[in-house]
């Protein structure tokens, strides 16, 4: 009777080391990216007030498209932070790289929030302004690859997939922070107050949240695999050249799995509020309030959907979205021309499809790559394909209904992704509760790739 309390009781111990481990490790994990989709919502609706801030009065068009431009160039510089943040990461380790990347970000975003603008110091405003924002892309190149490496490493095997989800319940969060920043300054500011002061506020708010962050992700230890790569002098030298030589494969199949997630989020939760109100004649409030309905309910089902994919796998829960998504795609919009609800209804089915592929490509994906490369895998494979396919959505949007006349074209378009997704999906093993650290991760060690 005594034994069995005894195993009762250190079962019961070691579950709650579990919860508060995996706590502290969405801590760590989810902070970073919150900060970043904090700071990019907030910059993105106040892209009108920073033309004004920043650029020559003369043209406020002009203005308007050098605020967008910015924004692009930020999305075109992450490939290259991946490149250095992730093979960084697969070198020192998770923490430190977690820890430089948000430093970087919010010093970044703080000073931003500080700097002169044109009627100030002229040209150097705009200047500066572009400089900051490579810095802040640069950095970003190396947030998805460290979080989610860190959160895959650091969470209990059985609890991966859920471990994991949060990373996209942080930039959901983030999202939607940034976006109710910029309601309450919209609704308690009139324009000159928005112009002369009040568009620092978000830049300087995300300050702190970043400085939080940078001492959650300074104090954590390094992740069991990490660390155990240390102890067995497995550390690769050339990670990249590793992952190019032996490893190509999973790097492609993780780049369909990301770019399936790309198109539909841009599609659904930021590209749809322009659609609604551009080509349905829906007003600016209630497109926007159905992007923040959608947002909502993914804070709900993401989690939930990585916590399905612990249980069933992660290949019947990604097949699944995808497999619908090709299904449901060009229907949906059919669906939008019908009216108000008809948008509604289909907005929200595409949304509830969009979490359960947030809930599980990213978990897969690095359970996809050996514990070597898994860091510069994931980087690379992400920030690419976002800087191909994810940035370009409005415009590509935009410029294909143009040419075609039709406004079925997000739904093809969406299912050509969702078939990339698809075919990924069915070329790779299932991978839920399988171990990180893999023989071949000791095999490397053996030869000339090491530290």
């Amino acid at each position: 009777m005594r034994t069995s309390n005894i195993a009762a009781t250190t079962t019961q111990a070691a579950a709650a080391t579990d919860v508060v481990a995996l706590r502290r490790s969405v801590a760590a994990g989810a902070i970073g990216v919150f900060v970043h989709w904090f700071d990019w919502a907030a910059y993105a609706y106040l892209a009108g007030t920073v033309a004004t801030v920043f650029f020559p009065a003369e043209n406020s068009t002009t203005g308007l498209l050098a605020v967008f431009g910015v924004f692009a160039v930020s999305f075109g510089i992450r490939p290259i932070g991946a490149l250095v943040f992730g093979p960084l990461g697969d070198r020192i380790g998770r923490k430190r790289t977690l820890s430089l990347v948000i430093f970087m970000m919010s010093g970044a975003t703080l000073t931003i929030g500080l700097l002169p603008g044109y009627a100030s110091i002229g040209i150097a405003a705009p200047v500066l302004l572009v400089v900051l924002r490579l810095i802040q892309g640069f950095a970003a190149g190396g947030e998805f690859g460290s979080a989610a490496s860190f959160l895959a490493e650091s969470a209990p095997r059985r609890r991966r997939g859920f471990g994991v989800s949060w990373l996209e319940v942080g930039s959901l969060l983030g999202f939607l922070a940034g976006s109710f920043v910029f309601l309450l300054l919209s609704a308690g500011l009139d324009e000159d107050q928005l112009v002369s002061w009040g568009w620092r506020i978000p830049f300087l708010v995300a300050a702190p949240l970043g400085v939080i962050g940078f001492i959650i992700r300074n104090k954590i230890e390094d992740t069991p695999e990490y660390r155990a790569l240390e102890a067995g002098d497995s550390i690769p030298r050339s990670p990249v050249r590793e992952l190019l030589r032996s490893h190509k494969r999973q790097l492609l199949q993780a780049a369909g799995l990301m770019a399936a997630m790309h198109v539909p989020f841009y599609a659904v939760l930021t590209y749809l509020v322009t659609y609604e109100t551009d080509h349905l004649g829906h007003s600016a409030d209630g497109a926007a309030l159905l992007s923040t309905v959608i947002s909502l309910l993914g804070l709900v089902l993401v989690p939930l959907f990585g916590l399905l994919s612990d249980r069933v796998g992660r290949k019947p829960v990604f097949v699944g979205a995808t497999a619908a998504l090709l299904v449901v795609s060009t229907p949906a919009f059919l669906l939008m021309r019908t009216g108000l609800a008809g948008t509604w209804v289909a907005g929200l089915l595409l949304g509830v499809i969009l979490a359960a592929i947030l809930g599980t490509y990213a978990v897969w994906s690095a359970e996809t790559f050996p514990t070597r490369t898994r860091q510069s895998g994931l980087s690379i494979a992400y920030n690419v394909t976002a800087a191909l396919f994810a940035g370009t959505v409005p415009y590509l949007m935009t410029v294909l209904i143009s040419a075609t006349g039709s406004t079925l074209v997000p739904g093809p378009y969406l299912m050509v992704f969702a078939a990339c997704g698809l075919v990924a999906a069915l070329s790779l093993r299932e991978t839920a509760g399988s171990a990180l650290l893999r023989p071949e991760d000791v095999r490397e060690a053996a030869g000339t790739e090491v530290r």
